[in-house]
């Protein structure tokens, strides 16, 4: 029983089918050339080297608070800041802003913070400096996405990329209405997400803490 709850929980999201079918094939191809005596440990090493790539792309099941208030973390990792900063891209003015550090540990799925509509988003290509780099979020590659709450607050999702990250996945559209829980989209092997809220938001969590994405209230947003 225990096994099969790991499998459930071990799910793979289906961004990673290309990238473990190419894996599978080459550590397959490598095994296939290897001398007769080195088989048995090529397969080991070859298990290993597949469950470490097959770990970036698990999707566990989420449950999401029921909380319209509420604005719930987008990604699994820690809080590297909580500040008041300028955001020069889309409000330019000053706005709440909380980062999220996501290690090549963390589950790289992204979700909706909050329910309503999306009304922008973004792909700016750029620098891949390390993600907890204080001028990740204005130099690096990074999509940003707005919604608009279903009372009419504006939340600013920034979804960087890092030293290891190479691609951004972004599944949303300006008009698409969503639901808080739901896949915003996928960062390849780790990064960060930085989230801007109006400044009357009152944060619920604290520096350095472990977050889970589409389950961790972050924060009451008002405006």
């Amino acid at each position: 029983m225990g096994l099969v709850i790991a499998f459930i929980k071990f799910r793979l999201h289906r961004e990673g089918r290309a990238t473990l079918t190419l894996a599978a094939g080459g550590l397959l191809l490598v095994n296939l050339l290897l001398p007769r005596q080195l088989r048995l440990f090529g397969l080991a090493l070859s298990l290993l080297i597949f469950s470490f790539f097959a770990q970036f792309f698990r999707n566990p099941p989420r449950t999401t608070p029921d909380c319209t208030a509420c604005v719930i973390a987008p990604a699994d990792g820690t809080i590297v800041a909580i500040e008041r900063v300028y955001e020069g891209e889309y409000f330019k003015d000053e706005r709440l802003k909380v980062s999220i550090y996501m290690s090549a540990l963390n589950v790289h799925v992204n979700r909706v913070p909050i329910s309503g509509k999306v009304i922008y988003t973004r792909y700016h290509p750029g620098k891949y400096l390390v993600a907890f780099h204080p001028k990740a979020s204005e130099l690096n590659e990074r999509n940003t996405v707005i919604i608009e709450g279903e009372d009419g607050q504006l939340i600013l999702i920034r979804q960087i990329a890092g030293v290891l990250a190479r691609r951004i996945v972004s599944y949303l559209h300006e008009g698409d209405l969503v639901q808080t829980g739901e896949e915003l989209g996928f960062i390849k092997f780790g990064s960060r997400c930085d989230l801007f809220l109006p400044l009357a938001s009152i944060v619920s969590v604290n520096l350095n803490q472990k977050v889970i994405g589409g389950e961790t209230i972050l924060a009451e947003s008002h405006n």
